[in-house]
Parts: C-alpha cells; structure tokens; sequence
C-alpha cells in the first residue's frame, strides 16, 4: 500500500513557506477600504513601492501585485515617472 504524505496549511512544512500569497489580497483590500471610505482621497499619490514595501514588511514584488489589483479594479492610476494615484469615481449615472 503506497502511503501519500500531503501537506495542508498550518503544518511544521509550511512555516518557512513565503505569504506573499496571502499578502498581497489582505494589502490590496486594506488599500481598496482606505480608498472607499475616503481616508486616500481621489488625486491623492500614494506613497512609493519602496515605502509601501517597507510599511507592510513585504518585498517590492508583492506591493507591484497589489498595484496591478487595484489598476485593474480602476481605484489607482499609475503615471511612469510620477507615481500612483487614487483614480477619480466614475459617474455612474451616464
């Protein structure tokens, strides 16, 4: 009988395995929150990569995942050169 070893979360295999998975989904919604409730006002630049990798104790590869969620749910737009901003709301009524 051929015995199969799986992992699930939680196990001693896991503690050394990155959370950018899991990173990047609570920081995109922690960000997307901030933007809704208006404590990131539209216009507003966000803080670099670097600081924001810095901030939440994560590589600058995980912030650049978060920035790709929230362009792609229209909250931030990026300008080369210039930085990140809080998108202006779409008017819904058109």
């Amino acid at each position: 009988m051929i015995k199969l070893l799986c992992r699930s979360q939680g196990t001693d295999g896991d503690r050394h395995m990155p959370t950018e998975r899991v990173d990047y989904r609570r920081i995109a919604n922690e960000l997307a929150s901030k933007i809704k409730s208006g404590d990131l006002a539209p216009g507003e630049k966000l803080p670099s990569t670097r600081q924001l990798a810095e901030q939440y104790s994560v590589h600058i590869s995980t912030i650049n995942r978060v920035m790709s969620i929230l362009k792609d749910r229209e909250l931030v737009e990026g300008y080369p050169g210039k930085g990140v901003y809080v998108a202006e709301p779409e008017d819904k009524s058109e």
